[in-house]
């Protein structure tokens, strides 16, 4: 089961986690790991290269563990392409299943 995470405090972003496997395939077959990896690695990749909001992030391959943590309050644009990342995570998970979605308020 991937274990998704949004953390956020009155309503804004502050972070977000992406930990485990899905376990819906083997390896190399998970249509679901793949999807959420992809949706995952393009909001990071596009959070940097499209808008200048300051964020950390952090993988670890061997824990399946990818976390970002917001430093301030995110652009229109940067909670634009973050709501986008969660739609299309939501969209898996009611497709498939294997993955658990947690909101977390700070």
């Amino acid at each position: 089961m991937i274990q998704v995470t949004i953390i956020k405090s009155d309503g804004a972003y502050k972070g977000f986690s992406f930990s485990g496997h899905s376990g819906y395939a083997e390896s190399g077959s998970d249509i679901v790991c793949a999807s959420i990896s992809t949706l995952v690695i393009n909001t990071i990749n596009s959070l940097e290269k499209f808008t200048s909001d300051s964020f950390m992030s952090r993988a670890d391959e061997d824990e399946a563990l990818i976390e970002v943590t917001f430093d301030g309050q995110l652009s229109p644009e940067a909670k634009l392409l973050v709501d986008s990342m969660i739609l299309g995570v939501s969209d898996v998970a009611e497709s498939y299943g294997y993955v658990e979605m947690v909101y977390k308020e700070e």
